[in-house]
């Protein structure tokens, strides 16, 4: 099965990213998925569900520790053709 996670961590700091959304896109971004693409309001990541499950754990647990007070997700089945 393949996911698509989308994600945005607060609070949000317009002039610098805060440590919390660096350390998140970090996490993402050494995952073991197929695609992240990473944004100032928001980042995606897909792959097999197991490495986006692991990856959302290690999000919320690494981006909570870092000063995170909110963590907006949503996960996306993704059928053939990637369309959620």
């Amino acid at each position: 099965m393949r996911l698509r996670v989308e994600f945005t961590t607060e609070p949000f700091d317009l002039e610098e990213a805060p440590r919390h959304a660096v350390v998140a896109r970090e996490v993402v971004q050494s995952a073991e998925l197929d695609a992240v693409d990473v944004g100032p309001f928001g980042n995606t990541a897909e792959g097999e569900a197991d490495g986006v499950l692991t990856a959302v754990d290690a999000l919320l647990r690494k981006s909570l520790a870092a000063g995170a007070t909110r963590v907006s997700l949503q996960v996306n089945v993704l059928g053939e053709g990637g369309e959620a």
